[in-house]
């Protein structure tokens, strides 16, 4: 995978499907042969790739790699610029509407 930024939507953290197949295949080779096969071995090895890839994406989220702290104050910053923005939108949307 390259070092270019990853969106959250991007990363695949669907382990449930992969989980249930490695489960499934213990429940059949305990009924079987009572051990643990290689098909096991490979669900097991599958899972573990999975997750690495996920961890390898989840660092090059942008903001990362900053504290939860510096993530809420730059929120909150977002969030004022937005409201600003919005007034003045409002303000030019009213003046706008009196010179017609």
């Amino acid at each position: 995978m390259s070092s270019s930024v990853v969106v959250a939507e991007d990363i695949d953290v669907d382990f449930l499907p992969v989980i249930y197949q490695y489960l499934r295949c213990l429940e059949k080779e305990q009924t079987e042969l009572g051990r643990v096969s290689q098909e096991s071995s490979q669900k097991v090895l599958e899972l573990q790739r999975k997750i690495q890839t996920a961890r390898e994406q989840v660092r090059k989220l942008p903001g990362v790699e900053y504290s939860r702290e510096e993530q809420l104050r730059r929120l909150e910053a977002l969030r004022k610029q937005l409201a600003l923005k919005k007034r003045l939108l409002l303000k030019y949307k009213s003046k706008s509407e009196v010179t017609h």
